[in-house]
């Protein structure tokens, strides 16, 4: 099995930032389930009350987002975004954990051994 240390930096982020749009497209089923690692989608209660329509609004902006930078993404691995949702400024992270959601992934390129976790919260609550 290739793990972490036997790849190359570069090709570990594209690889793991692939998983994480994969993932991200799967919670609004545009990507097969069975395509996209596996993992959770939650969102936090100040992103709940904006209210129904704010988080489908939401929701959907999180599955198509493509404005990574440097600044939120640093490793390349499309983990942060930040929207802009009527004025209110609105973050996601996608974590990388093991198969049981107690750790960190031991090789988060590979989707066997890692589950995400995508969270949508306010600054305020980071």
């Amino acid at each position: 099995m290739t793990t972490t240390l036997d790849i190359d930096p570069v090709k570990e982020a594209e690889l793991i930032a692939g998983q994480n749009d994969a993932f991200r497209r799967s919670i609004l089923g545009t990507t097969s389930v069975a395509d996209a690692p596996q993992g959770q989608f939650v969102m936090t209660r100040g992103v709940a009350a904006l209210g129904p329509d704010a988080q489908l609004a939401l929701t959907r902006r999180v599955a198509s987002f493509d404005a990574f930078n440097a600044d939120s993404d640093p490793h390349g691995w499309h983990e942060m975004g930040v929207i802009d949702f009527d004025g209110t400024t609105v973050w996601f992270k996608v974590d990388l954990y093991d198969v049981d959601y107690m750790y960190g992934s031991p090789e988060p390129s590979d989707p066997e051994q890692t589950r995400r976790v995508l969270t949508l919260l306010l600054p305020s609550e980071y």
